[in-house]
């Protein structure tokens, strides 16, 4: 299944605020009027929907959440905590927790087009999974800051993660450590998407 390109409201409406998907806010009155059908959900709805909201808010395809789930499945400790901390500490992520990017997919158009060295190398992956001490910078074009420039003026991000430092005159980002779970951008019970892809084998 290929990454979602069709509308955002759409996938707000339905799973609530996904502030990597869009910095747009639905307007109370119109674009509210689909309102989530009364009555029980399933269990499997349930699942499916934190499995939907994680994908949709990192833009991940199936593919690769699935791929993430195993690895965090393999590893030692909860697999909730560890898929977060995968997907989190992806470059593209990073560029938007740090506002370099008003979006993911602004961050991953960034990482596609080059603009972007991680340890004064170009990186143009952006499921590149960041690690500690890593050094983000913009390249030093006047086209790859000026285009940074502009998110970081524009951002209205809350307070940065503490697993990460932003120099903003430098057009340069840190990552300090792993993220925490507290810090993680999405309101989201993983256990539910675990258990979902633990149904599906």
């Amino acid at each position: 299944m290929s990454r979602y390109r069709g509308p955002r409201f759409k996938k707000i409406r339905r799973l609530g605020v996904l502030p990597g998907l869009t910095g747009k806010r639905p307007r109370v009155g119109n674009d509210l009027r689909t309102q989530p059908r009364s009555g029980k959900k399933s269990q499997y709805r349930i699942r499916l929907e934190e499995k939907q909201k994680l994908r949709f808010h990192y833009g991940l395809t199936e593919r690769q959440l699935l791929k993430y789930v195993r690895i965090a499945g393999k590893a030692k400790g909860s697999t909730g905590q560890i898929l977060l901390q995968l997907i989190e500490m992806r470059l593209d992520n990073i560029l938007f927790r740090l506002g370099m990017a008003s979006t993911i997919p602004q961050a991953r158009q960034l990482v596609n087009h080059r603009h972007i060295l991680v340890n004064g190398r170009i990186v143009d992956i952006p499921s590149y999974r960041c690690k500690p001490r890593d050094i983000i910078t913009a390249k030093d074009e006047q086209k790859s800051r000026a285009l940074i420039q502009n998110y970081l003026y524009s951002s209205t991000h809350e307070e940065l993660p503490k697993h990460l430092t932003l120099h903003p005159i430098q057009y340069k980002g840190l990552v300090n450590r792993i993220i925490e779970s507290q810090f993680i951008g999405l309101k989201i019970n993983e256990l539910l998407v675990v258990e979902y892809y633990s149904r599906q084998a």
